[in-house]
């Protein structure tokens, strides 16, 4: 099966994952893009060599297809590609469409693999949890997830509605890491520190512990009993972050955002 990709939508995320083929190897005579923005086309053309059109007309549709448009536009550019479909393999990173309701968008076109990426993504450091309709082989799922492999790690699930998991916990996460490098950068400058040093501090501590979680092979509950000592100041901390339930109040906040995740597949699923 050819390699060769046509990229619909080419802003933040597929500029990402081009760059990551790029990287691996993969020409970028092999990759074409389609945004209404000539700006894009003209900032891909130049960053990566890649053939870009504003619009879908003069474009080759490869044997891959990645839809890479907001889930808002989806609709429409479903309905200008789904008459062109023929045995493409079509990856979505849509968030919130559901494979169903895109098949029917694309005019039946069944071969569908949904996916999940996050933000970490455009260094590289991503993880995008994916899914597979029913008539996608072997072999494209292979090929579908070599193309998010440029980006970081990937998780297949068995089941789409997994997908609004996988979207609370890592599609979001970021955020919430993000918002809690915050909230020690503000206890840091609280305490005195100056801006920079509690926000390096606070940088360095997050990318720290989560290679080193990553690359110890080890439970995090191990590792923070190994940071615990008996007594000391981190126990005392956890044991405050305990009393205001933090635990709880994660898991509230991932059940709210995949509450949201599930509504928003319906709200989108109702259009057209």
């Amino acid at each position: 099966m050819s390699n060769s990709i046509t990229f619909i939508g080419g802003g933040n995320m597929a500029t990402a994952i081009i760059g990551g083929l790029i990287a691996d190897g993969t020409p970028a005579a092999s990759i074409e893009v389609v945004d209404v923005s000539s700006e894009t086309c003209a900032r891909l053309t130049q960053q990566f060599g890649v053939r870009a059109h504003v619009s879908l007309e003069p474009a080759q549709l490869h044997p891959v297809i990645v839809l890479a448009v907001k889930p808002q536009q989806l609709l429409d550019v479903a309905k200008q590609l789904g008459p062109r479909l023929r045995s493409q393999l079509v990856v979505s990173i849509a968030a919130g469409v559901r494979i169903g309701d895109l098949s029917r968008w694309l005019g039946g076109h069944a071969r569908i693999v949904r996916t999940m990426p996050n933000t970490p993504a455009m260094v590289g450091a991503g993880i995008t949890g994916m899914f597979a309709g029913g008539e996608i082989s072997a072999e494209q799922c292979s090929q579908a997830e070599s193309i998010l492999r440029a980006v970081g790690a990937v998780v297949w699930v068995e089941d789409e509605s997994e997908l609004d998991w996988v979207t609370a916990l890592s599609g979001s996460g970021p955020a919430y890491v993000f918002y809690f490098i915050e909230a020690l950068e503000d206890a840091g400058i609280r305490a005195g520190l100056s801006d920079d040093v509690a926000r390096r501090l606070a940088l360095h501590t997050v990318f720290g512990a989560a290679k080193l979680a990553l690359e110890a092979g080890e439970d995090p509950t191990v590792l923070r009993n190994k940071v615990t000592s008996k007594g000391g100041t981190t126990e005392r901390a956890l044991a405050s972050l305990e009393a205001d339930g933090f635990m709880d109040m994660v898991a509230r906040a991932v059940n709210a955002a995949a509450a949201r995740s599930k509504e928003l597949g319906d709200e989108l699923g109702g259009l057209g």
